[in-house]
């Protein structure tokens, strides 16, 4: 838990920006919006966003650190929208196909090399959130490695998906491949970052307490996945009729694994 003690700041909004979702929000963003005649307004949203956040969590925790996501936020964004606006008529099309990837390589880049050179990007945000006391002991190092590990899988299925779009289907709005698998590992990260934690806490209670270790409790990490499938299974059926079984099945198939994994919960 946050506390005003260990942080530079506190409130929701402090604790919000304490988060490296955030700082992932705007290649997130600029990921899944851009794509053929959208170039000019995803760069635009997401720099926009980049620089908003570096303005807010300055003002809102004025002693915090600045912080490897957000320079490469605002560094990256800011050079897309510079290229984009000298770009030949070829290049911007270029852009508009694979940005996508481009990002999703690049924030794949940052969170392996992070780890390389023993910083992985998720320990600056983390950091703000516990006592000092923590900051180096192995629990607390190995939980951001793991973290930043997944974030970095995360957008290179991102970047497959995209790239498998684009070079071989050829169709950047594919459902599937621009939108559905993106999203899936996306969301799934971002559960991960929430559960894992708990997990590593409860499991140095036990062991503190001199307890055996507690099983895995798999149902609070896949119930939010569960409970897309219903939503996906719509989107199947409304743009891709070719396969509407599959979305029945998704459906149906969403709304059982998420009765089960409530009743595990």
């Amino acid at each position: 838990m946050r506390t005003e003690a260990y942080g530079t700041g506190s409130g929701p909004v402090s604790g919000f920006l304490d988060n490296p979702v955030v700082g992932m929000a705007p290649w997130i963003v600029f990921s899944l919006l851009v794509g053929p005649g959208r170039f000019e307004i995803a760069v635009g949203i997401a720099l926009a966003a980049a620089v908003t956040l570096v303005v807010v969590s300055r003002l809102v925790n004025r002693g915090s650190s600045w912080k490897l996501l957000e320079v490469a936020d605002v560094v990256f964004f800011a050079a897309l929208t510079v290229i984009g606006a000298l770009a030949s008529e070829g290049t911007l099309r270029w852009l508009e196909t694979y940005a996508g990837e481009v990002a999703n390589i690049t924030l794949a880049v940052i969170a392996f090399g992070s780890m390389a050179v023993r910083m992985p990007f998720t320990i600056q945000y983390a950091r703000e959130q516990v006592d000092p006391a923590l900051w180096h002991t192995p629990a607390f190092v190995r939980t951001n490695y793991v973290i930043t590990a997944v974030w970095g899988l995360a957008f290179l299925v991102a970047a497959v998906a995209g790239a498998y779009g684009d070079l071989v289907l050829h169709n950047p709005d594919n459902i599937w491949t621009g939108w559905i698998i993106q999203i899936l590992a996306i969301v799934a990260a971002l559960r991960f970052t929430v559960w894992y934690p708990d997990v590593v806490r409860a499991r140095a209670a036990r062991e503190a307490a001199g307890q055996g270790p507690e099983p895995l409790r798999l149902a609070r990490l896949l119930l939010p996945l569960a409970g897309l499938l219903v939503p996906i299974g719509i989107a199947v059926l409304v743009f891709d009729g070719n396969v509407w079984w599959l979305g029945v099945a998704l459906i149906v198939a969403g709304g059982l694994l998420t009765k089960a994994l409530q009743s595990q919960n």
